[in-house]
């Protein structure tokens, strides 16, 4: 089946983690690439091609691991809070 109709029970945070995690795929080169091209663009405005790109480029690896951080750190607190629901005390007369 093409398109399935939505789980009643589905998390948009969870929604927004998988749309984070898919989209990381997606950062890293394009992160590197603008890094390089304004590092190049730098550089030659400033006289120093070779150290503008170099720079560009580790600016852009740095952006791509920093948003890798961030969805991590997304990650975990949305783990937390499954693990803390799973064990929370419940009533014994509920059924």
């Amino acid at each position: 089946m093409l398109f399935r109709p939505k789980p009643k029970d589905a998390d948009p945070k969870e929604r927004a983690l998988w749309g984070d995690l898919m989209s990381l795929g997606m950062v890293f080169p394009i992160a590197i690439v603008l890094g390089y091209l304004v590092g190049r663009w730098a550089g030659g405005k400033l006289g120093y091609p070779r150290a503008g790109v170099l720079i560009g480029l580790v600016w852009g690896a740095a952006t791509g691991f920093w948003e890798l951080y961030k969805v991590t750190k997304r990650m975990e607190r949305l783990d937390k809070g499954k693990d803390s629901d799973d064990h929370e005390p419940r009533d014994p007369h509920e059924p």
